[in-house]
């Protein structure tokens, strides 16, 4: 591997100006609002798993027009309220098997990992969620579903499904709904950044090498996929840069991160080939908050720090969230 973007001394003071339509905020208040009016029934059951030592829970919680969505939660045998950990997951990634990551209910929080809509088959153990909604054509994979406009894009609704897990790991008798933080890494770090810029109150975000951020750059810039998909749709679709990077930019980790005014620990690998150091760093130097760190991998591809980054985390996070 070798280095794939800008010096570091660069990147720490790249702050581009990235295309943000006038009615973001309307976009997102209107999307969550209906989603939140349609409602939607919350259920949790006990996960057949051999773990013993914690309680292992099947989440189903309503998403995007109620629609169902699945999760784990993973938490301590202990009585009272828990500060919460909500993660998201990487590209086609699933929620995989219960019990299978048990580091921060180990640690004294309780863990809900989201399953992704239609994702799962692509790494790892499996998902369980459909994504009920058809598209235009694309190219195969995610990121072109529904491209041709912000209102059928794909991400619209992944990221509403983010924001109503929140609201209802919020409402668990077991968690304390002053102290829950998001994480994820890759395309689960691009959700974290947009959940944390739409939900107000949360104790931290942290996002790892997180994917879907200054799309403008990352299209035309990344050599892996899946930031490719696009790529490719768009030599075929000649004439539709214009409608399709305004698209994006309803969806952009950039426009987010200048939404987000909770503490925020970032990780970043400089040799990452999936998601560009640039992007990252674009994102990270627009945040609307001080209390916010970066974690540099100099010599990891998309890996990034893996458990050295989990413990950062941990170390970072029980400062500001007793658990």
């Amino acid at each position: 591997m070798a280095l794939t973007d800008l010096p570091i001394e660069q990147l720490r003071s790249y702050r581009p100006e990235v295309v943000e339509p006038d009615d973001f905020d309307e976009f997102w208040r209107r999307t969550l609002n209906e989603a939140r009016a349609i409602g939607g029934v919350v259920d949790i059951v006990e996960a057949s798993t051999p773990i013993r030592e914690l309680i292992v829970e099947d989440l189903t919680f309503p998403g995007y027009g109620g629609e169902p969505i699945r999760a784990w939660i993973t938490r301590p045998r202990t009585e009272g309220r828990l500060p919460a950990v909500v993660e998201y997951i990487g590209y086609n990634g699933g929620r995989g098997v219960a019990g299978e990551r048990l580091q921060w209910a180990a640690a004294g929080y309780v863990h809900v990992l989201m399953d992704t809509r239609g994702q799962g088959s692509g790494w790892g153990t499996g998902g369980d969620t459909a994504d009920p909604h058809g598209s235009e054509g694309a190219v195969p994979g995610f990121m072109t579903r529904g491209i041709s406009a912000p209102e059928t894009y794909y991400y619209r609704r992944v990221f509403t499904d983010a924001v109503r897990l929140i609201d209802a790991v919020r409402e668990f008798e077991f968690v304390d709904p002053a102290r829950v933080s998001i994480t994820g890494a890759s395309q689960g770090g691009g959700i974290a950044l947009a959940a944390a810029a739409l939900v107000p109150g949360l104790s931290g975000v942290m996002p790892d090498v997180p994917f879907l951020c200054h799309f403008s750059r990352s299209v035309q810039m990344t050599p892996d996929q899946p930031f490719m998909e696009i790529t490719r749709y768009l030599a075929v679709h000649r004439d539709q840069d214009e409608r399709v990077f305004r698209t994006l930019s309803y969806f952009d980790g950039v426009n987010f991160a200048r939404r987000v005014h909770v503490p925020a620990l970032f990780s970043v690998a400089l040799m990452d080939g999936i998601v560009l150091p640039s992007s990252v760093f674009a994102a990270y130097n627009h945040l609307g908050v001080e209390d916010r760190a970066i974690e540099v991998y100099t010599y990891n591809g998309h890996e990034g720090g893996q458990t050295h980054q989990w413990v950062r985390q941990a170390e970072w996070l029980a400062t500001r969230v007793a658990p």
